[in-house]
């Protein structure tokens, strides 16, 4: 399903002419080195250019011949390489491999261009017959560019005014001989279902976090334990040489998108629609990060709404429709090889309403200090970590399971609940990204609780006064305790919360009582106008208890706690500035 999905991309974009044939590759090259018809080499070119700021030199990215997958072994790209394939020199002091890489280039180069009649390939042809490592100082041009040339950045040749891949004679060699199908018997495609002899290593995938900076295997079989029937490598999964290079090029291009792509824990998470529209992704990439400068908190609701409900949605001069099919693939590193944390396909609509539904999930009242209305998932994920810790990434398996709820619409993981309680029981404060993860698990996750019903009633947007449901009027009541605290001793820099709340939302009955005896001292340090004001607040919520104090309360009343110390909390501080005229 996934390579299918990654074949038909790749398709679609080079129908577009936005991806290269098969057999050839975007590949990034620093230098050529021009030969002559004889094949001496007159100079080397610097292909390299300054970045947007200025600050780096970038090398050049051309089409060239696809690169092979490189382990240990000697293997040679055809037209392209770095010195020690086309110099048979290094700067790494391993004279003897640089040789034996160098013979591996001229045995290829020869093999498949010695025959050949156009000017670039018989210069090539020339150069590779008549070049010697051992006496390349002496050659002016080699020995003005040798720190350059052998700091292991890729080279390519530029022969008799062009470069060697832009020759179509040459072009034409290398496309029959990458087609020509190899030794072995020939099995029915698991993509194609075309009859071909299998690839037996696929290309490398590059750009995934934390993966080998050579590149890593989504398909590989490299012990006897993984095979089966005697078959070795990926004969075991029969791809052929089309669909292997079209699933690796589709890949590598979404991981190279570095505006489409996104790095949630470990895991690399590219995504795309199946007509190859740039649109789809910006909009998909907008709901993840919430709004910014480009797109407003007003742009993504009026889009989540009408997408949502089937309709379709101008976006940048492109209608976006509901039906189109959407993909999205989480990969994280596993040594050489890759592993898929998820793989989720949809219609683009039914993506963005569940997205839709996941923010209308965590949404809630504002503490005036948050910066977003939607919040994206890099955020709350932040909230489950000590940000004083050095390392403050989620837990891996955290962020993919978070990411599956989203976009399925399932219940939260039970991790995201704990690690939250967590660092509020930690950290004693409560701001409004945790309220939201709060609000949204108890909505998804107590489907099955007997007292549902209350759940609901108390998971609301801001406060609502007419729940009776306990856990969360004791959170109402412990916010108004520390409301009249502050009010009886202004400017105190430690409450009530930092040392009574964690006691209080696991035992209340262990804390309540003494609280309700502090707040009497409390009240007898204001006027008494306020002292009546907060003694009825106080009174009308323990009247509506109606109740003794629980001993112990469940995670899930302990998250109806807390939204009730947020939501009254929040209300308190929307009347700060009436409080005393109320008193008065």
């Amino acid at each position: 399903m996934i390579l299918q999905a990654l074949v038909d991309y790749y398709e679609e974009l080079a129908a577009q002419g936005k991806l290269p044939r098969p057999g050839w590759a975007t590949v990034k090259v620093s230098w050529a080195l021009e030969i002559d018809g004889s094949g001496r080499l007159l100079d080397v070119l610097p292909l390299r250019h300054p970045s947007e700021d200025g600050k780096r030199m970038l090398p050049l990215e051309m089409e060239l011949p696809a690169p092979v997958k490189r382990s240990s072994g000697v293997l040679p790209n055809f037209l392209w390489d770095n010195s020690s394939y086309l110099l048979g020199l290094d700067n790494k002091g391993k004279a003897k491999r640089a040789e034996e890489c160098f013979a591996a280039a001229k045995a290829l180069h020869l093999k498949l261009l010695s025959d050949a009649d156009s000017p670039a390939a018989k210069a090539i042809s020339a150069f590779f017959s008549s070049w010697d490592p051992k006496t390349a100082d002496t050659v002016p041009a080699f020995a003005a560019h040798r720190e350059d040339l052998l700091a292991g950045e890729n080279l390519c040749f530029f022969c008799c005014g062009v470069f060697a891949q832009d020759d179509p004679l040459i072009r034409e060699i290398w496309e029959n001989a990458y087609e020509e199908s190899a030794e072995g018997e020939a099995e029915p495609c698991l993509i194609t279902g075309k009859e071909t002899v299998p690839e037996l290593v696929h290309p490398a995938i590059k750009n995934v976090r934390d993966a080998q900076s050579s590149g890593a295997a989504l398909v590989s079989f490299n012990a006897p334990a993984f095979c089966s029937y005697g078959k070795e490598q990926n004969a075991n999964a029969p791809v052929s040489k089309y669909a292997a290079f079209a699933y690796t090029t589709a890949l590598n291009r979404l991981l190279a998108d570095r505006e489409h792509t996104k790095v949630i824990g470990n895991t690399t998470v590219v995504y795309w629609a199946k007509s190859a529209e740039s649109q789809y992704q910006d909009i998909f990439t907008a709901l993840l990060d919430g709004a910014g400068d480009s797109v407003t908190d007003a742009d993504l609701n009026a889009l989540m709404t009408s997408v949502a409900a089937g309709k379709p949605y101008n976006y940048d001069g492109l209608p976006i429709e509901p039906e189109n099919e959407f993909f999205i693939l989480g990969i994280s590193p596993n040594a050489a090889r890759l592993s898929v944390r998820f793989f989720y396909r949809s219609s683009f609509g039914r993506v963005v309403e569940n997205l839709k539904r996941h923010y209308d999930d965590i949404r809630i009242v504002s503490d005036g200090r948050s910066k977003w209305n939607t919040t994206p998932l890099w955020a709350l994920l932040r909230e489950t970590v000590n940000q004083k810790a050095s390392d403050k990434s989620p837990l891996p398996q955290l962020a993919g399971d978070m990411m599956k709820s989203m976009l399925g619409g399932g219940r939260y993981p039970e991790t995201l609940m704990q690690q939250t309680l967590l660092r509020i029981r930690a950290e004693h404060a409560i701001p409004r990204e945790k309220a939201g993860i709060v609000k949204a698990y108890l909505i998804r996750n107590t489907e099955n609780h007997p007292q549902r019903g209350s759940i609901m009633e108390v998971t609301t947007v801001s406060l609502n006064p007419e729940s009776a449901y306990p856990p969360y009027v004791l959170g109402r009541l412990f916010a108004v305790l520390e409301g009249a605290q502050q009010a009886a001793n202004p400017g105190i820099n430690a409450t009530i919360k930092d040392r009574f709340f964690n006691s209080a939302c696991a035992t209340p009955a262990a804390v309540f009582p003494l609280l309700l005896k502090l707040s009497n001292s409390h009240l007898k340090k204001m006027d008494a106008g306020k002292a009546v004001w907060w003694s009825r607040q106080i009174g009308e919520l323990i009247d509506r208890l109606g109740v003794d104090f629980p001993a112990h309360q469940t995670l899930q009343e302990q998250g109806a706690f807390i939204l009730g110390y947020y939501h009254q909390t929040q209300k308190r501080f929307e009347k700060k500035n009436n409080t005393d005229k109320e008193a008065e």
